[in-house]
C-alpha cells in the first residue's frame, strides 16, 4: 500500500472516532425528540365525523337489522370475562342540529363478537348509556367479526330526551367488506387511530332534539 493510501485511511478513522462521541451525544437527543412527537399526535383529538355545521342534516338513519334486544343493562364497557377480540374504544358526542350538544341523549349499542355472532338470549356486547353535559359518551368494546353478508359494523340507538330515536350503523375505514356491503355508506365511517392498547374510533352524532 502506498504512503498516500496509508493516510487516507488514517484521516477517515480519526474522523469517524472523532464523530463517534457527537453521535453517541446526540442518539438521546433524537429519541427524545421523536418520542415527544409521537406523544404530541397521539394526545390530539380526533376530528368528528362527520364534522357538524350550523343546520347541518341529522346522521344518516339505517335499518336496526333483526339482532335488536330492548333493556340492555346502562353500562360503557361491553368487555366481560372471556370476551374475546381486539380492544377497541369509542366516544364521541351528541349534537343538535345547531351543532350544540345534547345532555342526557340515550345512545344504546349492540354488535356481533368476535366470531361474527350476536347473543340474542342475553347482553352480551349490548348496553346503552346516557350522555353527560357537554354531550359526550365514550365506550369500550372489541372490534366486531364478520358474518355472511355484511362488513364489520356496530349498531347504535341514540334518543334524546322526549325525542325521535335515531337508528344507525357505524362503519370500519380500510374494510374489504365496504365495497361489498348494500347497506355500507361512507358518511357512517368511523375516525379511527391505532395505538398500543388496540383501535381507538370517534363519531359525533348529529340529532333533531325533537
Amino acid at each position: 500500500m502506498r504512503p498516500s493510501e496509508v493516510d487516507s485511511q488514517r484521516r477517515r478513522l480519526l474522523l469517524t472516532l472523532g464523530a463517534a462521541p457527537f453521535a453517541l451525544a446526540l442518539a438521546p437527543l433524537l429519541l427524545a425528540r421523536d418520542q415527544a412527537a409521537v406523544a404530541t399526535a397521539a394526545a390530539q383529538p380526533l376530528a368528528p365525523t362527520p364534522a357538524c355545521e350550523d343546520a347541518d342534516e341529522p346522521t344518516l338513519a339505517q335499518t336496526a337489522g333483526p339482532f335488536y334486544t330492548p333493556n340492555s343493562p346502562e353500562r360503557r364497557s361491553l368487555i366481560e370475562p372471556g370476551t374475546k377480540g381486539a380492544r377497541l374504544a369509542l366516544a364521541g358526542r351528541v349534537l343538535g342540529r345547531d351543532c350544540k350538544p345534547i345532555a342526557g341523549a340515550l345512545v344504546d349499542f349492540w354488535q356481533s363478537d368476535d366470531d361474527g355472532d350476536y347473543d340474542n338470549e342475553g347482553y352480551r356486547l349490548r348496553g346503552h348509556q346516557f350522555t353527560d353535559a357537554a354531550g359526550a359518551w365514550s365506550l369500550t368494546t372489541i372490534v366486531p367479526g364478520l358474518y355472511t353478508g355484511r362488513t364489520r359494523h356496530i349498531h347504535v340507538r341514540v334518543q334524546p330526551r322526549g325525542g325521535r330515536i335515531l337508528t344507525t350503523q357505524l362503519y370500519f375505514p380500510g374494510e374489504a367488506g365496504n365495497k361489498r356491503d348494500g347497506l355500507f355508506d361512507p358518511r357512517l365511517l368511523l375516525a379511527t387511530t391505532q395505538d398500543g392498547k388496540g383501535q381507538r374510533g370517534r363519531f359525533d352524532f348529529v340529532v333533531n332534539r325533537a
